[in-house]
């Protein structure tokens, strides 16, 4: 009987063979490695939560900085706004004639006496949360007295003015 023959293939050298073979265990190796990685899941977590992490301190670190940018400009436009009002209330405390300025203080008065009715009918009758916000709103108030002051004049100039131009 005949062999069956290879036509043309040559059987592989020994040195070809450990060739082969080394190159298989390496990407076996490299297979079983990944693997390995994928399913270690302790470190996976903790390599997302590290990204997690450092992604929330840029983040809080971005929102500090507009933060600070915003309040010193609304720091800014308050003191505009507090320096205008100033201004305009002199301006006009200036150009009310005397008749006007007695009215004003005799109504500043009967509202003095109305607030203080008010005032005692709330004590009797307002719940005890609500009085607690009231006299922080007062704090503030008195905390900005000259800015609240300063917006009353103002407005009850203007409505005296608009009053006695009516009348």
């Amino acid at each position: 009987m005949s062999e069956p023959s290879d036509a043309g293939h040559t059987a592989p050298t020994p040195g070809e063979m450990r060739e082969q073979v080394e190159r298989t265990r390496a990407e076996l190796g490299e297979t079983v490695q990944a693997l390995a990685d994928k399913a270690d899941v302790k470190a996976r977590a903790k390599e997302k939560g590290a990204e997690v992490k450092e992604r929330t301190v840029e983040v809080t670190e971005q929102a500090r900085e507009k933060t600070a940018d915003v309040a010193g400009q609304a720091a800014a436009k308050a003191g505009e706004l507090k320096d205008r009002a100033a201004k305009a209330a002199h301006a006009v405390q200036g150009k009310v004639p005397d008749p006007v300025k007695d009215r004003a203080a005799q109504a500043a008065q009967q509202v003095r006496g109305k607030a203080a009715q008010a005032g005692d009918l709330w004590q009797e009758k307002a719940p005890e949360p609500l009085r607690q916000q009231a006299a922080h709103g007062a704090r503030l108030a008195r905390e900005n007295r000259s800015l609240v002051l300063v917006a009353a004049g103002t407005a009850a100039v203007i409505w005296l003015a608009v009053r006695h131009r009516k009348g």
